[in-house]
């Protein structure tokens, strides 16, 4: 469901409403299994924690939906697995970033499935972007959902799901997802500075060229937005 962008504020805000900033730092007893709680996620993204870890709103937004330019991924909605998954490996150098590894290592465990659970549960509106290439993306969308025999590429949808829907709780979506991040990640893959899915993603990002990285990059930017407009009709 896509909810209102002034409705989607005013409940956020209201949902902080007598959240002190003390529940982002409440204990947790060792040995006790631990329930992630959105709404401590919540005070987490707003305003931080006690120990240092900044808000991931200043980055992500409160909505999760980022700013729209692809410097920052959208991660709302995104499962609260895969989310935490990568704050953990953030915060243990298996993906380095000079903003978010400092901050992963500043959060527990606790913090990170409370703000994962947070973000995943939210589904903000998707921010207007401009109109891509329609050749750009009709040789993305041949990619995502075919791959190329001839160049030994999968398609993207064989993991990523139908549409780049994702597999939760490993596999995250790509419909929506902005495209200047998406080329940014496989990039980084290409290269060997992001190491979290050495056997999959590496491999598969070394057969693309930049061609091939920018068309479906285009594609999955596009897809959530089309299927909204034609489901409007």
């Amino acid at each position: 469901m896509i909810i209102p962008r002034t409705r989607y504020v005013a409940a956020a805000g209201a949902m902080l409403v007598g959240l002190a900033l003390s529940s982002a730092a409440s204990p947790q007893s060792s040995g006790e299994t631990h329930v992630a709680d959105p709404k401590r996620g919540a005070v987490i993204a707003a305003q931080g924690t006690a120990a240092g870890a900044p808000g991931c709103a200043q980055c992500h937004a409160f909505s999760g939906a980022s700013d729209g330019t692809g410097a920052f991924p959208r991660i709302a909605g995104q499962s609260s697995d895969y989310l935490a998954a990568q704050l953990r490996d953030f915060a243990a150098n298996v993906r380095v970033n000079s903003i978010m590894s400092p901050i992963a290592k500043a959060l527990t465990a606790n913090d990170l499935a409370d703000v994962a659970a947070y973000y995943a549960a939210l589904d903000p509106p998707f921010p207007p972007l401009s109109k891509p290439d329609p050749t750009l993306v009709e040789a993305g969308e041949q990619l995502a959902k075919v791959g190329s025999e001839a160049r030994g590429i999968p398609a993207c949808n064989n993991c990523h799901g139908p549409g780049g829907a994702g597999e939760p709780p490993t596999i995250p979506y790509l419909a929506g997802q902005y495209a200047p991040y998406i080329a940014l990640e496989l990039r980084m893959w290409q290269h060997g500075y992001r190491k979290n899915s050495p056997d999959m993603m590496a491999d598969v990002a070394k057969l693309l060229n930049d061609q091939e990285i920018a068309a479906v990059a285009a594609y999955y930017q596009q897809v959530r937005g089309a299927a909204e407009v034609a489901a409007s009709r």
